[in-house]
């Protein structure tokens, strides 16, 4: 049986999984990094005893392994070349080397990784035109065009949450005035809530509650939310737009008011609206993506 790792790098955990060729999983395993404070050997060291524990559970080491992380992926594919702001250490790595591989270890920015999740594994399965979001404490973003992951010229494509909605708004870690993530990621909320809310979770459950302020911060957020998306309907023509990450398990609280406000914005010929669904993968997108780069052929 050909099975592939795939490994998702964050600053608190890291989490890998092992899967057979047609996306099965076959383990999952996840480590934490350190309370946020890893450093490059904390990374390579939980991903390489992910990588022994697999091969001692599967009978066998993995044929391949793919990396996902934030940041800008290198253009040979092999680091993290660029992370603004965050993870000091984590660019640079050379994953093919740290891991001891002969094949090369692909490495992916983990919002693009989790859109090769959804595509194989999830809910964007077998479709060709995608717009995935992943919305949490800031605002992550990949495209599918024509079956092809856009990466552009230096792999900034895709970066959704630095689309600015606002010219006279708080830059975001790009410099970005008024972009999506400063207006829906959860790295503004307490800015956006007067202090009050520094979780989404605790931010619905007071909307959830009748909660006035809080309901009219969520739906600012929303509203903000459904104009970014707008603009990548007009920009990409997706068959499909995938939410992702956490603030998604807003569930209905989000999706719902999302629908209502695209209904008045949305640019619709013949009638034609873009599904907007919630991701199928949760969590492992990212990591499934990764490992089914590396089972890509080269």
């Amino acid at each position: 049986m050909t099975w592939a790792a795939g490994i998702d790098v964050g600053g608190t955990r890291i989490k890998a999984v092992a899967a057979a060729s047609n996306g099965t999983v076959l383990r999952r395993v996840t480590h934490p990094t350190a309370d946020g404070a890893a450093t490059a050997a904390d990374w390579t060291r939980l991903a390489r005893e992910a990588l022994e524990g697999f091969a001692r559970e599967l009978g066998r080491p993995a044929d391949s392994v793919g990396v996902c992380a934030p940041g800008l992926a290198a253009r040979d594919g092999r680091s993290i070349a660029h992370l603004p702001g965050k993870l000091a250490g984590l660019a640079g790595i050379d994953w093919t080397t740290a891991l001891d591989r002969r094949e090369t270890v692909p490495v992916l920015n983990d919002a693009h990784a989790a859109l090769l999740g959804e595509v194989w594994a999830g809910s964007a399965r077998g479709r060709n035109d995608v717009v995935m979001l992943t919305l949490g404490t800031g605002v992550g973003g990949a495209v599918l065009a024509g079956g092809r992951l856009l990466r552009g010229a230096i792999g900034r494509a895709g970066h959704i949450g630095h689309l600015s909605l606002d010219p006279e708004g708080t830059p975001s870690i790009t410099g970005m005035p008024g972009a999506l993530e400063t207006l829906v990621g959860e790295c503004t909320l307490a800015a956006r809530s007067g202090g009050r809310f520094t979780s989404t979770a605790d931010l619905v459950a007071a909307h959830r509650a009748g909660d006035a302020h809080a309901t009219r911060v969520w739906r600012e957020s929303v509203r903000a939310l459904a104009f970014g998306l707008g603009s990548c309907i007009n920009l990409f023509d997706p068959e499909l737009v995938v939410i992702g990450g956490g603030i998604a398990r807003a569930g209905e609280d989000l999706f719902l008011p999302l629908a209502s406000e695209l209904a008045r914005i949305e640019w619709r010929p013949g009638g034609h609206s873009v599904p907007i669904v919630p991701a199928d993968l949760g969590e492992w997108a990212g990591a499934l993506g990764a490992a089914a780069q590396a089972l890509r052929p080269a």
